[in-house]
């Protein structure tokens, strides 16, 4: 579960920012820009980021606020789960990322793992709809819902590319050190139960 303060902050500059989406009056206008202050305040005071910083990237959001989406596939190979080396952090992940729009959550899953992995997969079941902050991720100023999909492999293998080092099937009682803002080890495990159970029920917060 998150820090009570990350949730006031995230929730005051949600507030303000629809307030700025919507309103058409000055005064109204000048509030919303103070609580927004607010909630750059409140992170900054608990992080190492100016909170002139912070306020420059809520100003980056337009429109209505709403949680992004994230889709993470799990192949499996028996009880052997493929990770993907991610550069960024020289850590462990399932294929997986923001969702793109334009495509739908299958084809969205289905690119991440031929971009990231080499693979090609068909994606076959739904397994979860997860709230990041409330899974066991490090604290985050952003909203995102985590959907989990199985997928099946057809063929491919890995080829050099902006994001991954590597790709590779690891047994899911001994995973490498995974990059905790993507995955953990829990939502790995229930990604195993939905494979192993083709009556699995897709499980939601």
């Amino acid at each position: 579960m998150e820090p009570q303060w990350l949730s006031w902050a995230k929730r005051l500059n949600a507030i303000a920012q629809n307030g700025l989406t919507y309103t058409e009056s000055g005064y109204d206008r000048d509030r919303y820009v103070e609580i927004r202050q607010i909630a750059a305040a409140i992170l900054a005071e608990h992080t190492s980021t100016p909170a002139e910083r912070i306020i420059n990237l809520f100003e980056q959001e337009t429109g209505y606020r709403t949680p992004r989406i994230d889709v993470r596939v799990g192949v499996f190979q028996d009880d052997f789960v493929l990770l993907v080396h991610e550069k960024v952090d020289d850590r462990w992940a399932m294929p997986g990322g923001w969702a793109d729009a334009g495509l739908s959550l299958r084809e969205n899953a289905e690119k991440e793992v031929r971009e990231e992995a080499g693979l090609t997969v068909t994606a076959t079941r739904l397994v979860a709809v997860l709230d990041r902050n409330r899974n066991g991720h490090p604290p985050s100023p952003d909203d995102s819902y985590k959907i989990f999909v199985l997928a099946e492999p057809t063929g491919g293998s890995f080829q050099p590319n902006t994001e991954t080092h590597a790709a590779d099937f690891f047994p899911v009682d001994r995973l490498p050190e995974l990059s905790l803002p993507r995955i953990t080890a829990d939502q790995i495990r229930l990604c195993l139960q939905a494979h192993r159970s083709p009556g699995f029920q897709p499980v939601f917060d």
